[in-house]
């Protein structure tokens, strides 16, 4: 039924609730943005936020040093990162309270909700989300969640309603969305959709305001918080078709080739990496999650030949230690080709990666032990003092959403709340 042949029905309260929810919770459309600052205001470069998981956990003793402040004692994984010493973090002692249950958590990771493993379990915003409601709207992707291995429950990107937003795992897909210019079918396809939702909107709102004439001064208060959120609306819907008419940016980088066989997932990694780099680099979006799930596979490494979930329960056997190790090794070597990646594009007397918060960490301390507590944590770039190994209580961990609002604070939000946080974490000043 088209909107205009609904006009005569009354508004109950159930329809109107039905309806303004069905409106105000559309999701982000692709082009649902304005022209992205960057080209406007050179001077100051944007700041953008990349969240990446691990779903294995991480051998602590491979990761964690056991020196805290500034001059700890590289270990074997951070020897991969030595270049980008004074540019990292490493944090110690942190985990969400009220979280167990083993991979389950993973559910949870960037929401911090708690009791992810109960049956009756709600999740809540994400980080990343929560950011993408206030700045998602200067870039044309107001944010991108990327993933290497398909699995359809766990991922990262939650919305406010707490439904699990899938990822991108083809590069090829996500480079065509980036900066292939759109068929005349694809652009007038997109455009119809966006007008679809501005002539449902259009509706809704002629319905409220009539209701509004029947409200006491209390409702009236609340409606016009709701009248507000809809003129934000229409004022996205508007941009979003002047996006469609944009032309997409420019880059010299070819296309990437998928690649199918995910025993070479350290290289399918690779290339999501290089695509999220893109991204940034072209100012497409400046939010992105990044899934890593190598867990149900036997990678093609050197001296590698078991499935890395069995070798996640490795019992403290040296020879499978070894061997999870090296898979392990693989990851934070991608982590820092991105890094190196991010440091190598000028922006002003700035890189990259100085206006790039890169969080990497496990939503495991440990795969053998399952446990969800201090759980390793890795923050770079972003404009913070680096060069240091923060480390809270081991037995009553700082809450990691603690860090969650100091990113937060650090792209611009005015908040001093996310999920279990009760602060902004302690030792992470900017420089």
């Amino acid at each position: 039924m088209s909107p205009q042949s609904q006009t005569s029905q009354p508004l109950t309260r159930r329809t109107f609730l039905r309806a303004t929810g069905a409106t105000l919770a559309l999701p982000f459309l692709e082009a649902l943005a304005p022209r992205a600052a960057r080209a406007s205001d050179p001077i100051t470069p944007p700041r953008r936020m990349v969240c990446i998981m691990t779903n294995t956990g991480l051998i602590p003793a491979n990761f964690f040093p056991t020196q805290a402040g500034p001059d700890y004692e590289v270990t074997r994984y951070m020897a991969h990162l030595t270049e980008h010493r004074q540019q990292m973090t490493l944090i110690g002692g942190v985990s969400h309270p009220d979280n167990s249950g083993g991979h389950m958590v993973e559910k949870s990771f960037l929401t911090g909700a708690r009791f992810p493993a109960s049956p009756t379990f709600k999740n809540s915003i994400s980080l990343d989300q929560l950011a993408a409601e206030s700045i998602g709207h200067l870039t044309r992707f107001p944010f991108l969640s990327l993933g290497v291995n398909e699995k359809h429950d766990g991922l990262l990107s939650v919305t406010r309603n707490g439904v699990f937003l899938p990822p991108e795992f083809s590069p090829s897909k996500l480079y065509h969305r980036l900066f292939s210019p759109d068929t005349p079918e694809e652009n007038q396809s997109r455009l119809r959709e966006i007008r679809n939702r501005t002539s449902i909107l259009d509706f809704v709102n002629e319905k409220a305001k009539r209701l509004e004439r029947s409200l006491g001064a209390a409702d009236r208060d609340r409606l016009d918080q709701y009248f507000t959120s809809v003129r934000e609306l229409e004022q996205r819907l508007k941009q979003a078709e002047d996006w469609q008419q944009r032309q997409k940016p420019h880059t010299t980088a070819d296309a990437p080739k998928d690649i199918s066989d995910t025993s070479q997932d350290p290289d399918r990694a690779a290339l999501m990496y290089d695509m999220a780099r893109l991204a940034l680099e072209s100012d497409s979006t400046r939010l992105i999650t990044l899934y890593l799930n190598p867990l149900e596979v036997t990678l093609k490494l050197p001296g590698v030949h078991d499935r890395t979930h069995s070798l996640t329960h490795h019992g403290n056997e040296p020879e499978k230690l070894e061997q999870l190790a090296k898979i392990e090794e693989a990851g934070i070597r991608n982590l820092g080709r991105f890094l190196s990646g991010l440091s190598g594009v000028r922006e002003g007397d700035k890189t990259l990666l100085d206006q790039t918060m890169v969080l990497f960490g496990s939503n495991m301390a440990s795969g053998n032990s399952h446990s969800n507590t201090n759980l390793p944590i890795l923050l770079a770039g972003g404009g913070f003092r680096h060069g240091q190994h923060l480390q809270f209580d081991l037995k009553n961990n700082t809450p990691l959403c603690n860090l969650y609002v100091s990113m937060l604070q650090r792209l611009g939000l005015e908040t001093d709340k996310f999920a279990s946080s009760t602060g902004t974490l302690s030792g992470l000043d900017l420089v």
